[in-house]
């Protein structure tokens, strides 16, 4: 791979937060309020960091740029993985890096079966995950019983999606390619470092590749999740446990580290997608007919309303951001967000991709391309799910012709804007944990990952409980309890059918019987 140079990387670095607010056109008027994005962005209501004290005086909000003198006034610090040119004169990463250190890059991401035996036992750990399945604490006893059920339920419908795209998941392959296509870029940027996996509920462990990261010596650690916007469910599970791991541990103890939760708004990534939807745009006879579809993987309603989740603040912004850039080519297409793959019967974020191409399709769209907007590589949501579920939906909706933009995958210029901002984090590796640097408005310690996880409140150690209090009724928060009430009682019904092999679903024939 031919990695960018680093002439070119720096310029890019100094104008990446240059985007200026952009009002697209509104998407179809015929389509309805629910199935549009609002184009008027709101900036997340988040004091990030508070615990760190990274405060400065003069908060003044414009517009979506940021330059250097703006980032200095600011007085909270959302969620950014944007690190600037150098406002506090902070050696360069090639000045602070000693012969005697050793540098490490842990990607951490999702994980995936590589083969069909492998399908049960990963939903386990992915249902196991309180981050995943949150339910009250009294009945946090539950969720390993849940979890089995869960996955055994899901695994049969689970097991013939990963056989339609070869037999498992092509995740870890393509991380690896991934790591070894930043390993290599890092290199030739002069930043001689290891760069290392750790997937969350499959293997490579996260754990595994922390055993790895001590037995080589890393002494300066940079954490990067594969999850370009940040979630509690994805890059806020991994960083938890990772800080756990952290927290147990002597030698982790004292390891120098940083972490960057995001990087949605890098130029060079948004670039990179903006090429690639410009690519397949090409690939339609009318390109400038196409409706530009991104379809994001959802979390549950209440994870942002409740729990303080960023993750559609940041998705939608990440959008915007595509679409500005596209602008800049002269690509003027309508677009739309949605949100795939929710399980369970709770409200996920909306609209529901399935709802939103078969209203697109009543509406007289007849061109449609996917893009995957919150994938960076391909996987059983983008292989299964997209390619096979939602265009054949498509297609009996009355769209004509469908097309997918690929993730991203090892993508030159993405590498190359991922290889920049590992660069531009070094010299900060280690400093937050010991100083209030003010300007550093995306790096942090694994020590503050329970504030940055507890819904951005310097002043809560957990995650709230959805509802402040019980109370029964036709209010907002006592349906909301309703419902949680009815589906423990299920749950519990379902774990005493798992666990002794009788019940009414095994009388019925739904699940098989023991005997």
């Amino acid at each position: 791979m031919n990695c960018p140079a680093m002439s070119a990387s720096a310029s890019s670095c100094s104008s990446s937060c240059s985007y200026s607010t952009f009002r697209p056109p509104p998407l179809l008027a015929q389509i309805s309020n629910d199935s549009q994005r609002s184009v008027q962005y709101s900036r997340l209501p988040f004091e990030a960091f508070a615990a760190l004290n990274l405060s400065v005086k003069g908060y003044h909000q414009h517009h979506r740029g940021w330059g250097e003198k703006q980032l200095l006034e600011r007085h909270s610090l959302p969620l950014r993985a944007m690190v600037t040119s150098n406002p506090l004169n902070i050696p360069s990463a090639a000045s602070v890096i000693s012969d005697d250190e050793k540098i490490g890059v842990l990607l951490l991401n999702l994980g995936g079966p590589e083969t069909l035996d492998d399908v049960q036992p990963f939903l386990f750990n992915l249902f196991a995950d309180p981050d995943i399945i949150r339910l009250p604490p009294l009945f946090q006893f539950l969720q390993k019983p849940l979890a089995q059920f869960i996955s055994v339920a899901r695994a049969p419908k689970s097991r013939e999606g990963y056989a339609s795209i070869g037999g498992g998941s092509p995740l870890r392959v393509i991380t690896d390619e991934q790591a070894e296509e930043l390993r290599k870029c890092l290199c030739e940027k002069n930043v001689p470092a290891k760069v290392y996996v750790g997937m969350r509920y499959w293997h490579p462990f996260t754990e595994e590749a922390i055993e790895q990261i001590k037995r080589d010596g890393i002494t300066k650690l940079v954490v990067l999740p594969l999850y370009p916007q940040f979630s509690i469910s994805t890059s806020g599970s991994s960083l938890r446990l990772l800080e756990r791991i952290f927290r147990e541990d002597e030698y982790l103890v004292n390891m120098q580290h940083t972490v960057i939760p995001s990087w949605y708004q890098r130029e060079g990534y948004i670039k990179a997608m903006a090429n690639l939807i410009q690519s397949e745009l090409g690939k339609f006879g009318s390109p400038n007919q196409v409706v530009i579809f991104f379809s994001a993987h959802g979390v549950p309603l209440a994870y942002v309303e409740e729990a303080g989740d960023p993750y559609k603040a940041e998705m939608e912004e990440c959008v915007d951001l595509i679409m500005e850039e596209l602008d800049k080519r002269k690509i003027t297409n309508t677009y739309t967000l949605a949100y795939q793959s929710r399980v369970g019967p709770v409200e996920w974020l909306k609209p529901y991709t399935e709802e939103a191409i078969t209203e697109l399709g009543k509406k007289g769209v007849e061109n449609l391309l996917a893009v995957p907007i919150s994938f960076v590589s391909e996987h059983i949501e983008t292989l299964e799910e997209i390619d096979v579920e939602y265009k054949e939906l498509a297609l009996k909706s009355g769209i004509k012709n469908w097309g997918r933009v690929p993730a991203l995958g090892t993508e030159p210029l993405f590498i190359s804007d991922l290889a920049d901002a590992v660069v531009e984090s070094l010299p900060y590796v280690g400093a937050m944990a010991v100083s209030n640097l003010e300007a550093r408005q995306s790096l942090v310690p694994l020590g503050s990952v329970e504030e940055l996880l507890a819904t951005y409140d310097s002043q809560r150690r957990e995650l709230p409980a959805p509802v402040t209090m019980w109370e029964w009724g036709w209010t907002k928060s006592a349906e909301t309890w309703n419902g949680r009430a009815a589906m423990l009682a299920v749950l519990a019904l379902l774990v005493l059918e798992v666990t002794t092999g009788k019940g009414f679903l095994h009388q019925w024939g739904i699940l098989p019987s023991s005997q």
